[in-house]
């Protein structure tokens, strides 16, 4: 039929993203040379880079828009692709010695790849989404059970047109209203006439009916998914675990308890930590340090015990910007506070008292973005005042995080703003993606350029 366009989606969606990469090498190649000589396009070889990535695009189905998926997961998918295809092309690159695409021309590429591909696919998810909203590409859909959560579900395809589900009625033995098309003995006798894509049951029909729909929709090619009752419709993202031929629903997993999401995120840290470790606190910590010391008596390093990952205690680095005093555990610094010292009045301004936790970093007390750790003491006290505060130990403390670049920092002197940390470390904790922790390492590079007020 014409609205099952998945036929010939795929392909055009690869076309347009093969000739994205043309385009994007062409402009890499004008940019380029106009800084170094360029030997004129090797075509076979430029041929073979866009095969890689029209391979990698088709084995990751990255053409599967999903009805219910947003624009972020879009560019997500797509900031996924390009780390494989750049991985693969590194080493490639090594392997065969292909020394005449410069390591500048990868990089200019990977930038105009990333920033061409973002437009293309958004605006593609957009049009997608336009179309059905207009009903085009549209799923027939009936929900088998009237009671409990279906009715908030037929409300939701009634609202989101863009969806494009075509939601024809309930069957139901016992409720009945407008939309009820019959019991479920007519389901089973109109089924065959209603060209049915998507079943939905809800949770409270008999299990020998659900097994009986289930059957029937094998054989006919129809997705059959369950409305999960009113105690599992919760602001969480359910997944499922399964212990032999038994599954059960975990209600509080979050993206970070996956092996491979771990292992991206710890991958990123030691990377970015490494590099400023290198080529930054290498020649910054004897510049600074001298300077601590030429001001006053005292190490270079203030080393203070902060809560990290499940609450576990580490010993948390920074450059020593105050004189040695008993009350830096339990006292914050505010404005005008005479503990700073002048180099460490500089240091705090421009946050560079918070270098030295690349190192905690590299040694895996912290990632580079989290939740920021608070003191001991504050730990105790705001636990005991702040709801699910302690949830915001789940994962590894940051040296920034989503609450710092959303303007949350520096001294806390009213009680919202210590709520709004953990509210948004909490939601940071429960969405979490890579892209999202680059997001908020741009943005924080932002901060420290425009925006000083509150730090001191």
């Amino acid at each position: 039929m014409a609205r099952r366009f998945y036929k010939y989606f795929p392909w055009l969606f690869v076309l347009g993203d093969g000739l994205v990469v043309v385009l994007s090498l062409i402009l890499t190649h004008l940019v380029v040379s106009s800084y170094v000589f360029v030997d004129n396009m090797n075509t076979g070889l430029y041929g073979v880079y866009i095969l890689i990535w029209l391979l990698l695009i088709i084995y990751r189905k990255d053409y599967k828009v999903g009805r219910t998926t947003d624009y972020i997961f879009t560019l997500q998918k797509l900031f996924g692709s390009l780390l494989w295809f750049f991985s693969i092309i590194s080493v490639l690159w090594i392997a065969f010695q292909a020394y005449h695409l410069s390591r500048l021309f990868l990089l200019v590429n990977a930038g105009a790849m990333l920033s061409l591909l973002s437009v293309y696919r958004v605006s593609v998810h957009i049009v997608l989404k336009q179309y059905r909203s207009r009903g085009g590409n549209y799923r027939n859909a009936v929900i088998i059970g009237k009671g409990g959560t279906s009715y908030k579900l037929a409300k939701v395809f009634q609202h989101r047109k863009d969806f494009g589900i075509n939601f024809l009625g309930y069957y139901d033995d016992i409720s009945s209203c407008m939309e009820t098309r019959g019991s479920l003995a007519d389901f089973f006798r109109d089924v065959k006439e209603m060209d049915l894509d998507l079943i939905y049951i809800n949770e409270k029909l008999e299990m020998s009916t659900m097994k009986k729909i289930i059957n029937y929709a094998d054989e006919h090619y129809i997705k059959v998914k369950v409305i999960p009752g009113g105690n599992l419709q919760l602001e969480k993202k359910l997944s499922f675990s399964k212990y032999g031929d038994f599954f059960v629903i975990n209600i509080n997993a979050i993206p970070l308890d996956s092996a491979l999401n771990r292992v991206s995120k710890r991958a990123f840290d030691i990377l970015f930590s490494l590099f400023v470790t290198v080529f930054i606190l290498s020649w910054m910590i004897p510049l600074v340090g001298l300077l601590i010391k030429l001001e006053s008596k005292g190490p270079i390093f203030f080393i203070q015990k902060r809560n990290g990952e499940n609450n576990r205690v580490f010993k948390c680095l920074k450059f020593r910007s105050m004189t040695p005093n008993d009350y830096a555990d339990t006292h914050q610094a505010v404005k005008n506070d005479p503990r700073i010292t002048r180099i460490g009045t500089f240091l705090r301004s421009s946050s560079l008292d918070e270098m030295p936790q690349f190192l905690n970093v590299l040694i895996g007390d912290m990632s580079i973005v989290g939740p920021r750790p608070h003191t001991v003491p504050m730990n105790e006290n705001f636990r005991t005042q702040i709801e699910k505060y302690n949830a915001r130990h789940k994962i590894k403390p940051g040296i920034t995080g989503l609450a710092q670049v959303k303007g949350y920092r520096g001294e806390i002197i009213k009680p919202y703003q210590i709520r709004s940390r953990v509210r948004l470390d909490y939601f940071y904790i429960q969405n979490w993606t890579l892209w999202m922790d680059l997001e908020i390492v741009f943005k924080t590079i932002r901060e420290l350029g425009f925006n000083r007020e509150d730090v001191y």
